[in-house]
């Protein structure tokens, strides 16, 4: 038996002992056709994750992390001459401003609060005054304040201005349902251990193969991260171009066999129940959201940390961590929080387990509870 961690951190999330054994496999070459296989079906199981056609789109997959998928369609989607779009309201919109920025790609910084939903009206003004822009990239989660983007909209936009969409989902797909086409989504994006439920170092990209093939003649801004040349290698050979994270792979697969099982509805019900947990057990301590409530995800929980003298957000991690609960600080220039959330193999339960310990490591730090705020 493996010793269970509860991470409520946003990724990596808690695993089953079973993507965890999966693993421990004899040695492959990768290079095998019987590994190419392995991939071949993997990339189309994927599809079904978002409700994709497989005669539409394409998966790709990638050694990294989720910002390298953020890289990929940022530099191999845009045309000689076009521009970017990015509609910013978090840490993870602006890492893609970040990219244009390390690529010398034109682009739009189309920034909005942290707090609030993006201007739909602006959005479609901005395009309408710049038909240049041949891709618009935004957030579906921001995990750093929890406010879920309303994609949907966003890509309508775009696509009534002729632009591709791409939309980070690394910590909605698998976890939220998801369907491309009704979403209006061009390009999505996740990493294995978030909604997969599985190990870091595996990323991959769902996009529209008629596109990532006219995007063979743009630019080639990177070697590694280009989107064509990693499709084409696929297709043409059935491996990745570089040396793939062999042993990741086989326990994406479990978790992808996993999320299969338990369906895309009951698991999305289970993260519902957490998340709903949290938000039950977090306002018996009298802790506030940093964003509206209808606003948020139901994923990702960023409270306000009180104002007491004795609150220490690393005393109180390091209470939790040492018996067995990992919780987050937040992600939020110039405003305390700290977060929670419903990501992994975990359910009610467990969140009501934690919060005994939480309860324990506010009292042994003298924090006053029901915690209170100045105002």
């Amino acid at each position: 038996m493996i010793k269970r961690n509860i991470l409520l951190n946003p990724g990596p999330s808690t695993t089953t002992d079973a993507v965890k054994m999966a693993q421990v496999v004899p040695d492959i070459c990768p290079r095998e056709k019987e590994f190419a296989d392995l991939m071949k079906g993997f990339r189309r199981d994927l599809l079904k994750t978002v409700h994709a056609d497989p005669e539409t789109y394409s998966a790709v997959l990638f050694c990294g992390s989720g910002t390298l998928n953020i890289d990929v369609c940022i530099n191999s989607l845009v045309p000689e001459g076009g521009k970017v779009l990015v509609v910013n309201n978090g840490a993870y919109s602006a890492r893609a401003v970040e990219i244009c920025e390390a690529y010398g790609i034109a682009h739009i910084n189309l920034e909005f609060p942290v707090d609030a939903l993006p201007d739909l009206e602006l959005v479609e003004r901005t395009l309408a005054a710049n038909p240049d822009v041949r891709l618009v990239h935004t957030t579906h989660n921001e995990t750093g304040t929890g406010l879920l983007n309303p994609i949907r909209e966003i890509g309508a936009i775009a696509h009534r201005h002729g632009a591709v969409f791409s939309v980070d989902t690394t910590s909605t797909l698998a976890l939220r349902p998801i369907d491309v086409e009704r979403d209006n989504i061009d390009f999505c994006m996740a990493s294995a251990q978030k909604g997969l439920q599985a190990m870091t170092g595996l990323s991959f990209v769902i996009g529209r193969t008629d596109v990532i093939r006219a995007s063979a003649a743009y630019p080639r801004r990177s070697y590694y991260c280009n989107l064509f040349l990693q499709y084409d290698y696929f297709e043409k050979t059935g491996q990745m171009h570089f040396t793939p994270p062999v042993q990741t792979i086989y326990a994406a697969m479990e978790g992808l066999r996993e999320y299969f099982a338990e369906g895309e509805q009951a698991k999305w019900a289970r993260h519902t129940r957490v998340f709903n947990a949290i938000h039950e057990e977090l306002d018996a301590l009298g802790f506030r959201d940093f964003i509206r409530r209808d606003l948020q995800s139901g994923l990702v929980v960023a409270a306000l940390c009180p104002d007491d003298p004795n609150w220490d957000f690393m005393k109180v991690h390091d209470y939790c961590y040492e018996r067995g609960f990992t919780i987050y600080p937040g992600k939020i220039s110039g405003t305390n929080t700290f977060r929670l959330c419903s990501l992994g193999a975990i359910d009610e339960s467990d969140i009501r387990d934690f919060f005994v310990v939480f309860r324990e490591a506010l009292a042994a730090t003298g924090v006053s509870a029901p915690v209170r705020y100045r105002d």
